[in-house]
Order: C-alpha cells, then structure tokens, then sequence
C-alpha cells in the first residue's frame, strides 16, 4: 500500500484511496471522475440517506435476512452519519452521474467500513464481513433510495422552515396593528391612489406568507408517500414481500415523521412530481417575499428624496465612501435569497421532466436544489424577521404628509359630484398645488362641512360610499 493510501476493489478493479477515508472504490472513482462544482450535498440528504440504511438493516435482521451483530453494527454506524460525526466521508459532488449511484454508495461504503471497524476489523482487512452492496444495501437500489432520500431530507426541515414562516407572519401581524391608526396614501402603477392605512397594508403582508406556508405545507404533505422497496425498476425485485410497508413503518419510527406507503411503487420511481410540486410551493413562497422586500425598500425610499414612510433598523453601514449612508441590506439579503429559490425551482422542473421510461436519472440536481432552497429560505426569513421587520417603524408625519398632497382623494366624492367634476377638481387642485378641500368649496360643489364629512380619511380605509347622493352637486 502506498504511504497515504490504501488499494480498494470495486467490480471495474482497483482503486487508491486514502487510508484514512471511510469510503472506497466506488466513491474515490466520483472523486475523480466528477471533480465538477466543489459543493457537496446537504446535511438533509445524508440524514435521510443513512436513516434508510439503518431502517433496512433493521428491517432485514427482524425479517431473518440479516446477521443480527451485522444489521446492529450497520445500524450503529448509520447512527453516527445521522449525528453528523462522519460528515467529512461524504464528498460527492452534485453534479455527478445519473440518479445518485455515487451518493448512495458513498452512503454504503462509509457506512459499511465504520461497521467493520465496530466490530473490530481494519477497513484495510480484505476479510472484512460487511459489504456495501451485499449488506448496506441490500434489497434498495438508488432508484428507490435517493428519490425516498429526496422525500424524508425535505420532510427533515419541513417545521422548521414553517416556523420560521409563522414568526415573519406573526412580525408582520404585530407591525399591523402597531401601525393601524397611520393613513398614508395609496399606490397603484406607482402612481398615487385612494388611502390605505399603514396597517392595513402590513395586515396584507402577513396573510399571504400564511397563504404561502400552507401551500407549502399541503405540498410537503404529498412527500410523505415513499417509493422505498421498488429496488430497480418499482417491482420490487430482491425485496422482500414484507419490506415496503416494514420500511414505512421503521422509517416513522426512526425519524418521528409521519410516512405513508404507497399504492404504486412504479410511478413513486418514474414521476418526480411531489418534488415539483413542492419546489413550485416554495418558488411561489419567494415571489411573495420578493415582492414585499421590494416594497420595503420603495417604502424607506430617501430618506430625503424618497418615500420615507417606513425606517428599516439600521445594521450596518451602507456605503464605503458616503458618509452616514445607510442601505435596506436585510431586505436586498432576501431579494437575493428568492432569486435563487426562482433558478432552484427551473432547475428542478426542467429536471422533473427529463426522466425517461422507469427512472429519472436527474435526480441529484433535485435534491439539492430542494435542500438549498430550504436552507436559505429558512436561514434567509429568520434573520429577515429578526434584523428587518421586528425593528421596523413607521414615519408617521411623512406618511400623512404625503396622503395630504394626494389630489386622488377626490375619488371618494364620485357618488356626491360626479366623476367628471372629480376629475375637473383633482386637476385643478395638482396644478395649482391647493388641496381637495379648498378647490371643490371654491367651486361651490360642496360645503365646508359636507367637505369635511366626505374627506374623512380615515373612513375612506373602511370601505363603502360616501355621500349617498344628498350632499349637493
């Protein structure tokens, strides 16, 4: 054995691998031959990688199949991949040959050389008693493990990611009624509108992030279905008549989610459509957060030349050359976090059509896609809820200095003087620079009090008409 290095055997022959290395043959050749981006896969997916590993062995010794101190030991070592202490042994990179091969036999080989060394063999030891494939892997195949992986790592974060979604709601909820007595003017095309209260419009923000998060939870829902025991091509071969539904019962039991079989194991391996499904939810999910950054950052505009309606906390300096300057970076950090989740969700959609006949071989690119979406959708609204919108205020005197100017008021003395003294009043009052108020009792349409009784602003939020045709005009 060269210094440094140890000779592994797979079915193409021989292979150097480092001699500290769990893996063998099999992943040292995905090393080398897909030396592609340098990423590697997320925790998620080697969790539920080895969680299926340890439910098989499991399974199998329950079913007579497997020697009990070689499922204990396989078990054993599964439990350290799933604690994360062997993090460093899984080094595939995602872009790598179809379906995930070499992600699940990275999975096999790490798992089965710790097993080994549990039970006392060197990894080295050509008479070590565990085998990847015959024992670690038994009775799977990477075509019902990684997409069963894809299902569980997604399923792994899926409370944490709608907890975090709850917390920006409940944020938003609590700016809306921190900010309900503010009546500021309102924007359609970006042009001035008819009033709307500040927390009306926060009121807004927070019921679609409920809407998203229950997209997202009925998507993930739909995930809990595993293909597992379709082995090759979904009919099971190898398997044991008993094995899908045992693995479905100890995946539960390991993992505490709640899984379900399923009625075809063929379309579980053919269709990636749960997967599309709950990256769309997720896409959606950003186009929502997207378009409420944007308005945060519209709305805290200036502070001098712009809206300034809103002041976002200030968490760290904006510029290196302009003094005092300070930038929107929470809201920018999640803009950027969406556009990503956006690419992720094409990724994984034009990957979820390009499967072909029993197998969709695109399956590595799915996988990580839907886990760093995850990942930085939860890590990215977090830090959003806590550095941006817990510490957001309004400016009151600019927002109601603003609604003040808005000559759109006139709208709400349609029903009273008609649409097209409306419009003679709103024009007249924007090129002179007067107010609603003093241009249509100028011009006699209304009395100083019908004026004021119609231009309550604050009524004008709630909805209804105004005037009821008796005042005038």
């Amino acid at each position: 054995m060269a210094e440094g290095y140890r000779i592994e055997r797979d079915s193409l022959g021989e292979m150097r691998v480092p001699a500290d290395a769990l893996y063998g043959a099999q992943t040292q050749r995905a090393v080398e031959n897909f030396p592609i981006s340098g990423l590697r896969q997320y925790d998620a997916f080697i969790w539920s990688m080895a969680m299926i590993k340890k439910a098989a062995a499991l399974v199998h010794k329950d079913l007579g199949l497997l020697e009990p101190r070689i499922a204990d030991a396989i078990a054993q070592a599964a439990d350290e991949v799933i604690d994360g202490r062997l993090r460093r042994h899984f080094v595939v990179d995602p872009f790598q040959a179809g379906a995930g091969t070499s992600h699940n036999m990275n999975t096999n080989e790490v798992i089965a050389n710790r097993a080994n060394q549990i039970l006392g063999y060197d990894i080295a030891d050509p008479n070590k008693p565990i085998n990847p494939n015959d024992h670690v892997n038994m009775a799977q195949s990477t075509n019902d493990t990684i997409p069963t992986a894809i299902r569980l790592g997604c399923l792994w974060r899926l409370d944490e990611l709608l907890g975090v979604l709850d917390s920006l709601a409940d944020a938003l909820d609590e700016k809306a009624r921190e900010f309900d007595d503010i009546v500021k003017s309102g924007r359609t095309h970006l042009q001035d509108a008819v009033p709307v209260r500040l927390g009306q419009e926060f009121g807004a923000y927070a019921r679609a992030v409920r809407r998203d998060a229950e997209r997202i939870r009925v998507a993930g829902d739909r995930l809990r279905e595993l293909g597992i025991g379709g082995t090759a091509t979904g009919s099971g071969l190898n398997a044991h008549p008993e094995y899908h539904q045992r693995m479905v019962q100890k995946l539960s039991e390991l993992t505490g989610l709640e899984l379900r079989t399923s009625d075809n194991l063929f379309e579980r391996m053919q269709s990636m459509a749960d997967q599309v499904d709950f990256s769309a939810a997720l896409r959606t999910l950003a186009v929502t957060l997207d378009r409420i950054c944007n308005d945060l950052r519209l709305l805290s505009s200036g502070p001098a030349t712009g809206l300034d309606e809103v002041r976002l906390p200030a968490v760290q300096p904006g510029s290196s050359i302009m003094p005092g300057k300070v930038n929107p970076v929470m809201a920018e950090m999640l803009n950027m976090v969406c556009f990503h989740v956006m690419g992720n969700d094409l990724t994984v959609m034009m990957a979820g059509q390009a499967g072909q006949l029993e197998l969709n071989v695109m399956m590595p690119v799915i996988a990580y896609n839907l886990f760093q979406s995850m990942d930085i959708l939860t890590n990215g609204v977090r830090a959003f809820t806590e550095k941006a919108v817990r510490g957001l205020q309004a400016h009151r005197e600019k927002a109601e200095g603003w609604l003040a100017k808005n000559a759109i008021l006139v709208t709400a003395l349609n029903p009273v003087i008609g649409y097209l003294k409306g419009a003679e009043v709103a024009k007249e009052a924007m090129a002179t620079g007067r107010t609603i108020r003093e241009v249509v009792i100028e011009k006699g349409y209304l009395t100083p009090e019908e004026a004021d009784k119609l231009l309550d602003v604050r009524k004008m939020t709630e909805g209804g008409i105004f005037g009821g045709g008796g005042a005038g005009g």
